[in-house]
């Protein structure tokens, strides 16, 4: 849903084809991909389910030429619900911080430590009398899970920790 060219409520259809995309945009990319139409004037239009649950806000377009021949995508709802809610309390926007220094778990890694298969993300270093310290991260720990999803990698880890309200405590 959105306003391209000055053309209100303009609505186009498309399928959710791809979760978790990663396209450059900065340390939270986690896009949803749509090939639902996102012409100038969309980005920041609702991405709707079939019952018209908000899944996310229309944001870029991956194209060639420039012009609304491409992939679009969206942001994930609850990473905007974190943002509209700092917005809305007045207060600015500080994103969780646990800490810690980490890198994905590779298919090397894997093996040597007897996962199945490549995931999570590795525990560098913990910087001292922070967070992760004070919860008993330790370097070498793998983290596979925050909250109730798994961790595919680093990236998948900063995106679901930055939809955490500051001051939560999530089990890992």
């Amino acid at each position: 849903i959105g306003n391209p060219f000055g053309l209100e409520a303009t609505v186009t259809v498309g399928v959710l084809s791809g979760k978790g995309r990663v396209i450059g945009a900065g340390p939270y990319d986690d896009f949803l991909q749509t090939d639902a139409s996102i012409n100038p004037g969309n980005s920041g239009g609702a991405l709707v389910d079939m019952t018209g649950k908000l899944v996310g806000i229309n944001t870029a377009i991956y194209s060639r030429s420039g012009g609304s021949l491409g992939i679009g995508f969206a942001v994930p709802s609850n990473m905007v619900r974190t943002v509209v809610a700092s917005a809305v309390s007045g207060k600015p926007l500080v994103r969780p911080w646990v800490s810690f220094v980490g890198k994905s778990v590779t298919a090397d890694i894997a093996n040597a430590i007897g996962l199945p298969r490549p995931y999570g993300v590795l525990v560098e270093e913990v910087y001292p009398d922070g967070p992760a310290d004070a919860a008993g991260i330790q370097q070498g720990d793998v983290i596979m899970r925050l909250g109730e999803h798994e961790i595919e990698d680093g990236q998948a880890f900063r995106f679901r920790l930055a939809t955490w309200t500051l001051g939560d405590t999530v089990e890992l």
